[in-house]
């Protein structure tokens, strides 16, 4: 009787396209949604900054595409590693990020009220960004190190404490968006290493009991814990209206620009952007620059990349060979998935003004190069799940 072709899966269609050309077996879903979002970031650079440096109209272009082509091949490179081998450096990487987040309150310059960046030859440098990465890296390799010889309590404080920490440096630079991240990244990976979930009930019951001190207790008392403007911006998007020209100013330009770009958007009309009204377009508030320009349409493409780019890293999560890259995978997820949601959130009102770049998207280099590094590692995650297996590859769709 003759035998029946089983159709290949998507994995095999990528084994068989990497056996013939010689290139990684890497997923192309992947590496098209994140090139893609680049490629909108440009664009959009090009149409909205013309006027921001006087005789350079693409200042930001040439830059970001230059910050592109190198994020690009440092995804490449580092899909080629096995990221197995950073569980084992994780002590070592730790220790750097600690450093050179520390660093910079030495030896960073200030801007915009805040010491976050240091200043080399060719681009401003933000050991924060980069400490984002390294994060998932060191502690997913802590959260399996030495599991069997802890109790539950003592690993969930360990994780903890290792987590919070960079978190507390970055919050006194001050960056209080980038704090968070780094405390996502902690609570995702304390999840996915099968951390119990009375163990989050009482997280919750301490976070509860630190908002209310720090927004409540500190300020009655005199000793206020965040800045003026942090307590501004983390309150003033709930009644916009109350102060439109001050705390609220932000936020009610970039939901006038997102209004009036409609369906298809107002192209060479887009009055919020080319008249200065939005503040930080290329930064902060790429999405609302764009969302006036190309309207819902342009919105919607974006929206949909980033959709494609989580779903891809949730399921190479599943892919992965090990609980490490499990860990990896799931803290490079909730990374990215946090800074998308915080940043249109607050763009669109839903969320208080704390500086989260929209990844790819917002105009910054070392934003740009970490986040391509840390799509090359969900590459070396899936890349070594089909070597792990080549006989019986596993579907990846």
């Amino acid at each position: 009787m003759p035998t029946i072709a089983r159709p290949r899966t998507f994995d095999e269609r990528s084994a068989g396209i990497g056996a013939r050309t010689g290139l990684l077996k890497i997923d192309p879903v992947t590496a098209f949604a994140g090139i893609g979002l680049i490629v909108c970031s440009i664009v959009a650079l090009g149409f909205t900054t013309q006027s921001e440096i006087a005789g350079d109209p693409y200042f930001f272009t040439i830059r970001q595409s230059i910050y592109a082509v190198i994020g690009i091949a440092l995804m490449f490179a580092l899909a080629r590693i096995d990221y197995s081998r950073f569980r084992e450096l994780r002590v070592g990487i730790y220790s750097a990020m600690i450093f050179t987040i520390v660093l910079v309150l030495f030896l960073g310059f200030a801007a915009l009220g805040a010491r976050r960046w240091i200043e080399l030859p060719f681009f401003q440098f933000q050991p924060s960004e980069l400490g984002k990465l390294l994060l998932v890296l060191a502690l997913a390799g802590f959260a399996i190190d030495r599991a069997r010889r802890q109790t539950a309590w003592q690993r969930t404080a360990r994780l903890l404490l290792l987590g919070f920490v960079p978190a507390l440096i970055v919050f006194v630079q001050p960056d209080l968006g980038t704090a968070l991240v780094y405390g996502v990244i902690t609570l995702a990976i304390l999840f996915i290493s099968g951390t119990p979930w009375q163990h989050f009930a009482a997280l919750g019951g301490i976070a509860l009991a630190a908002v209310a001190i720090v927004l409540l207790l500190a300020p009655a008392v005199g000793h206020p814990v965040l800045h003026g403007y942090q307590l501004d911006r983390l309150t003033s998007f709930l009644n916009p209206s109350d102060d439109p020209a001050d705390s609220s100013y932000q936020t009610n330009q970039a939901l006038t620009a997102i209004g009036s770009g409609g369906k298809t958007g107002r192209g060479e009309d887009a009055t919020q952007v080319q008249n200065h009204f939005l503040p930080e377009a290329h930064t902060d508030f790429m999405f609302s620059a764009i969302a006036e320009r190309w309207g819902f349409m342009g919105a919607a493409l974006v929206l949909s990349l980033y959709a494609l780019l989580i779903w891809r890293a949730l399921r190479i999560t599943t892919l992965s060979k090990n609980l490490y890259g499990s860990l990896v995978g799931a803290g490079i997820a909730s990374m990215l998935l946090f800074q998308v949601f915080v940043n249109v959130g607050m763009n669109v009102g839903l969320m208080p003004v704390t500086g989260v770049p929209l990844p790819l998207v917002s105009y910054g280099g070392t934003s740009v190069l970490v986040t391509f590094m840390a799509i090359g590692v969900l590459q070396s995650i899936y890349v070594q799940s089909q070597l792990s297996s080549p006989g019986s590859l596993r579907t990846a769709l």
